[in-house]
């Protein structure tokens, strides 16, 4: 019996010129928009986890009752959130 070659093994040459352009022309284009689009996905991810659990902080926004039923799709996140809200900040954090 032969041996099947696997199509998603990494090949040893795998890249090469072609890719290296392809990743240049990547990050000449699309790679501060690709950046933008996560940091705001962060932020609006903030804003959600501050909405439904800002009683946390002592900040009710949304009524207990709708916090509830929105808490299993916001308790993997709690401990980041958390993390990231009480973080201390630098003026330079605001540049980057």
């Amino acid at each position: 019996m032969g041996k099947k070659k696997d199509k998603d093994a990494p090949d040893k040459k795998r890249g090469g010129a072609k890719e290296a352009v392809k990743d240049f022309f990547y990050g000449m284009a699309m790679q501060g928009m690709t950046r933008y689009a996560l940091k705001t996905r962060m932020y609006l991810e903030h804003l959600f986890m501050l909405i439904t659990l800002g009683d946390m902080l002592g900040i009710p926004i949304l009524p207990p009752y709708y916090s509830l039923k929105l808490l299993p799709y916001a308790v993997p996140n709690i401990k980041t959130w958390k993390r990231s809200l009480f973080k201390e900040r630098d003026f330079t954090d605001a540049l980057f």
